[in-house]
């Protein structure tokens, strides 16, 4: 993230916009900046397109939960005034029909179809299942590792497989399509995409959720797909098709990608932290507070898009004007000092303010699959440390590949070692 030379027109504190880098990188070192500076700044998407983050704790927390903050895509000033391109790297966030762009009573319309699958009782249904593929996936680890010279990419063989699979049984998709659905996703929100790239990766996704839905539709199961189609057969207004589609594709990708990252982190962390991995395993701290830290510490959404003020609002004395579109700064709010301490920078298991993260949303549109990550990353980490409990990095931190964009936050790859 760099700063542009230029004022930004839309803030009229003066205030320096900051160019956010489509390629990404780690969010940290330039969170720390901004919020130096205060808790909302003006930025500079890509295609120079007008922004604002919120970046405080307190002032997303306000934001998020706001009466006068829609999602809905009609509240874009520059997309209605059609300024914003079909191959633009986030349009798909802004677009996509389904509940994390819609409001009020579409948004409880649409949340209300597939909530009940995400009860805390019905993900614990569910944990003998994760349970189960978690044994599987680390045997797989073992072999990878055994036929890599000891080496194998954690974030490939077990934080990916475990959230992509048990999303995608629970919505009756054929493993199949689990490859190519997760390299769509990846490409749909990076934000370095290029536009042709992007407009045909969400042309190929939405034929490729179509056509389960279609296969669905002709020998339905007992699945959450074949649900949202019959509760769409019942009452025509209900769920339309391209709410249909739109609902998994957002269950599909944030059901894997936001937990994978979470794991991925988790992993990454423990290891440069040996001293809190020795609190978990000698009980005094939990596989529970390490996500929760986790998910703190280094998010696993960096900057999520978008919110828009219906009307010129301030938030932390900044001035957002009507149909801005904010970005969510998760992984700033995770460690502003205002609310986690002067240490907020220091990854702590036993931290008293760990619980008041924002990373998973605030408001009438928190995580609805928050208890399923919750279940599948603490299920995923107890598993890997206690088969494995001297695994390590591979290279060195700063040698691994950061993430493609500014939406996700974390690395590519992460090359580990079970054994010492």
């Amino acid at each position: 993230m760099n700063t542009a030379n230029t004022p930004h027109p839309a803030d009229p504190s003066g205030r320096p916009p900051y160019r956010l880098d489509p390629a990404g990188g780690c969010p940290h070192a330039d969170n720390a900046r901004l919020l130096a500076e205060g808790a909302v700044a003006p930025v500079v998407l890509p295609g120079e397109v007008e922004g604002m983050a919120v970046l405080g704790h307190d002032a997303l927390r306000e934001f998020l939960s706001h009466p006068d903050v829609a999602k809905g895509a009609r509240h874009f000033t520059a997309l209605a005034e059609g300024r914003i391109p079909d191959g633009w790297p986030l349009r798909t966030f802004a677009t996509v029909p389904g509940m994390t762009t819609a409001d009020g009573a579409d948004h409880r319309r649409l949340r209300t179809l597939v909530s009940s699958a995400f009860t805390a009782r019905r993900v614990e249904a569910l944990r003998p299942r994760v349970e189960a593929v978690t044994a599987g996936l680390l045997d797989g680890l073992a072999g990878a590792a055994a036929a890599g010279d000891g080496v194998a990419d954690l974030r490939r063989h077990y934080a990916l497989p475990l959230p992509l699979g048990v999303i995608c049984e629970l919505f009756g998709v054929d493993p199949a399509h689990q490859d190519r659905l997760h390299h769509l996703s990846s490409l749909v929100v990076a934000t370095d995409t290029e536009p042709a790239r992007a407009v045909a990766a969400n042309q190929e996704l939405a034929a490729l959720l179509a056509s389960i839905v279609t296969a669905k539709a002709a020998a339905p199961g007992d699945d959450l797909t074949s649900a949202l189609i019959a509760a769409h057969g019942e009452d025509g207004d209900r769920l339309s098709g391209p709410e249909l589609i739109g609902t998994l594709l957002l269950m599909i990708v944030a059901g894997h990608e936001t937990t994978l990252n979470l794991i991925t982190n988790a992993v990454r962390a423990l290891c440069a932290h040996r001293d809190q991995l020795t609190l978990v395993t000698e009980g005094r701290a939990t596989w529970a507070d390490v996500v929760e830290e986790t998910l703190r510490w280094d998010s696993p959404v960096s900057y999520f898009p978008f919110r828009y003020p219906t009307r010129d609002l301030t938030v932390d004395g900044t001035l957002i004007p009507r149909g801005t579109p904010v970005l969510a700064g998760y992984s700033a709010a995770g460690r502003d000092t205002e609310a986690h301490g002067p240490d907020a920078d220091r990854f702590d298991v036993t931290r008293a303010t760990t619980a008041k993260h924002l990373s998973l949303g605030h408001g009438p549109h928190y995580c609805l699959g928050a208890p399923l990550a919750r279940l599948e990353a603490t299920t995923a980490l107890e598993a890997l440390f206690t088969r494995f409990p001297d695994l390590d990095l591979a290279v060195p931190e700063d040698d691994l590949t950061r993430h493609a964009g500014f939406v996700g936050n974390s690395v590519r790859t992460l090359p580990v070692r079970l054994t010492r």
